[in-house]
């Protein structure tokens, strides 16, 4: 069996002789790579965060920050990964250390108080200092300080600061972390990791990685895969391990076989048709975001909102859907789009509306041995559609309640209608005597204070810390008059 190793900031480490369950923290914590903290062990806090060399969109090779609190150590087996440590360029001996430019605008900007949160920062602002389509605003030459900012959110170097947005600091204010993010130039010619973007990243390497009778395995392709979770029921199946890992974390969950799955190629397709977008179910939500570019509006309404850049690094539709979360950001809006899913094992395929796929709380169609292979979604796209989460916190937070809709509107008339909702029943779902209510209708004032009230009886909302079940339905039908406010006049005319 080949040993299964990491590369950390230039040099291979063998995992050995850590745990199958044992998180990227904990295993470079053991190693003296001390940076890298953990805060929630939940993927809130960002004070974990690593890069991963991982495939690109626009170059060979993208370096992605990632939870490490949340990945198994097996799952990069063969795979790339720089440490806030590994970011400063070593000088001559008995000298320390070039600062990178990130570390340096942080330093100087006085982005750090006790430091505890500092290297993850740092590490999700090199990844978006490297992204390939950052560039400085015509109109602004140089970066510059905030004030010359075209918005609170970008900067006039082009930093997103929604790549921060999985990143949490307590004591010393996001102002210079932000003047500091606002502050960075463009990588140099001669940055190593600038230039690593031209190389292809590791491939995806078969890893059976196995200690006191647990194992971490991945397969080459999608048949072995299937074939492995016929003859291993008890096997669990982790992509990007946002959920998983908490439960390893939280609730010591332990288990004998672990699968993963988030580098099969037959996962990690995304094919446009004439009559259909199909979407693989091991792509994350960034590669999804990227790659689609606002080809689907209701998606792109849907992503900024979806936890952190952070967990969108990892994520993917698969996971959020396999899970059957009634709660999940990505059903609602998925049942608005009449998405499919394709579901896969040893025997073959077959395609379930999803609409028909939950079945109870985290219950579903899915079959032992079962995969989400793809999500289908048909071509042509409703041309009204919104998406609203509501929540306690405007970014990375969970919903109280989240509807999306999908309208036709054609000469001031409703002919279709398609609102998914989240976070009043059991499982997600669709509205669907709020959508009776809507089509054949004019789309006027009385039609949709009409369907509003429908709305809001959707659904079995309960009370919970989140939000109360008045609160929950009153949102609901507050959700459609939003919707109807923010038309465009000349849809209704």
């Amino acid at each position: 069996m080949v040993t299964a190793r990491i590369t950390v900031n230039g040099k291979e480490t063998p995992i050995s002789p850590a745990a199958p369950h044992t998180t990227v923290l904990d295993f470079l914590r053991e190693r003296g790579l001390t940076g890298t903290k953990e805060g929630c062990a939940e993927g809130e806090c960002g004070a974990c965060s690593v890069l991963v060399a991982r495939p690109g969109v626009n170059k060979p090779t993208d370096w992605v920050a990632v939870n490490a609190c949340l990945v198994p150590a097996a799952a990069l087996d063969g795979q790339e990964v720089i440490t806030s440590e590994g970011l400063a360029t070593a000088g001559e001996p008995g000298t320390p250390p070039t600062l990178h430019p990130v570390q340096e605008e942080m330093a100087v900007r006085g982005g750090s108080q006790c430091g505890y949160c500092t290297p993850g920062f740092i590490c999700s602002m090199a990844a978006e200092y490297y992204r390939p389509d950052r560039c400085a605003h015509a109109d602004s030459g140089a970066a510059s300080a905030p004030s010359d900012s075209t918005d609170s959110e970008h900067g006039p170097n082009g930093f997103d600061l929604h790549s921060l947005s999985g990143n949490l600091c307590r004591c010393t204010g996001y102002r210079p972390i932000r003047d500091a993010a606002f502050a960075v130039g463009e990588p140099t010619e001669d940055d190593p990791l600038a230039q690593r973007r031209e190389q292809s990243p590791p491939a995806p390497v078969a890893t059976e990685y196995a200690q006191d009778d647990k194992v971490f395995v991945r397969k080459n392709t999608l048949g072995e895969t299937l074939q492995l979770l016929r003859e291993r029921p008890d096997a669990v199946v982790v992509a990007g391990s946002t959920d998983f890992g908490v439960e390893v974390n939280i609730r010591s969950r332990r288990e004998d076989c672990v699968v993963g799955i988030d580098r099969l190629p037959e996962l990690r397709e995304l094919r446009i048709e004439s009559d259909h977008i199909e979407i693989g179910a091991a792509l994350t939500l960034t590669e999804i975001e990227r790659r689609l570019d606002g080809r689907v509006p209701l998606l792109a309404e849907l992503f900024p909102q979806f936890a952190s850049r952070l967990i969108r690094n990892g994520a993917t539709l698969g996971g959020n859907l396999g899970t059957g979360s009634p709660i999940g950001d990505s059903p609602p809006v998925l049942l608005a789009l009449e998405a499919s899913l394709v579901l896969a094992d040893a025997d073959g395929e077959r395609v379930v509306p999803l609409a028909d796929y939950f079945t109870g709380y985290r219950q579903s169609v899915r079959r032992p041995g079962e995969l989400i292979r793809a999500v289908r979604i048909p071509l042509p796209l409703s041309p009204v559609t919104a998406f609203h989460k509501i929540a306690k916190r405007r970014f990375d937070d969970i919903s109280s309640v989240a509807v999306a809709f999908a309208l036709d509107i054609e000469d001031g008339v409703v002919r279709k209608a398609r609102i998914g909702l989240g976070g009043v029943a059991a499982t997600p779902i669709r509205a669907l005597a709020a959508e009776t209510a809507l089509e054949g209708k004019p789309w006027v004032p009385a039609t949709v204070e009409a369907a509003a009230q429908v709305l809001r009886a959707q659904g079995t909302p309960m009370n919970d810390h989140r939000a109360s079940a008045d609160y929950r339905a009153a949102m609901l039908g507050q959700s459609l008059l939003k919707l109807y406010a923010r038309t465009p006049e000349a849809v209704s005319s």
